[in-house]
């Protein structure tokens, strides 16, 4: 069993429920954290083009997966 913090109380939880509170906890935040990414680069270009500047270049790139960057470093290391 593991002991869970929930506001100010502990709560003793089996190991496996923690866990996917915990995963699930995870997804949810990474999916929120991708949308306020897509948020402010639509907040960031409405901004420069309301100061009449161009659009930044490469800031709509998206970052490379941990499968995409092992496989970066397999072929680079030969």
């Amino acid at each position: 069993k593991a002991m869970v913090c929930f506001g100010s109380m502990f709560i003793e939880l089996p190991k496996a429920k923690t866990r996917e509170m915990l995963l699930q906890d995870q997804e949810e935040l990474d999916e929120e954290i991708n949308n306020l990414r897509k948020e402010l680069r639509v907040k960031v270009n409405r901004l420069y083009e309301a100061q009449g500047k161009p659009e930044l270049k490469g800031f709509n790139l998206n970052p490379m997966s941990a499968e995409e960057m092992k496989l970066i470093n397999r072929i680079l290391e030969g």
